[in-house]
């Protein structure tokens, strides 16, 4: 093969290449990073400790407590979401 075939492959790799990098979709994340829960109390009783939350967005409150096992460990956390009026 001759020097101008090696160059007229290449060109057609890159060009080749560069369209495909073109037309490719972004990668986009799914996830949703920044939170939508506030803070907004906390208490305790003996052993079990509650935490209350607002999501301003949605217009909910979600308050979740400390669920104790058998043995005196912790076993869970359980929430119960309610909508503000």
């Amino acid at each position: 093969m001759k020097l101008s075939s090696y160059r007229a492959i290449a060109a057609g790799v890159l060009l080749s290449s560069a369209l495909a990098l073109a037309l490719a979709q972004q990668a986009r994340s799914q996830i949703s990073a920044s939170p939508t829960l506030t803070p907004i109390g906390v208490s305790s009783s003996g052993n079990s400790s509650t935490a209350w939350f607002h999501d301003k967005a949605a217009g909910q409150a979600v308050a979740c407590r400390t669920v104790e096992a058998k043995d005196s460990g912790l076993s869970g956390i359980q929430c119960v979401v309610t909508r503000l009026p």
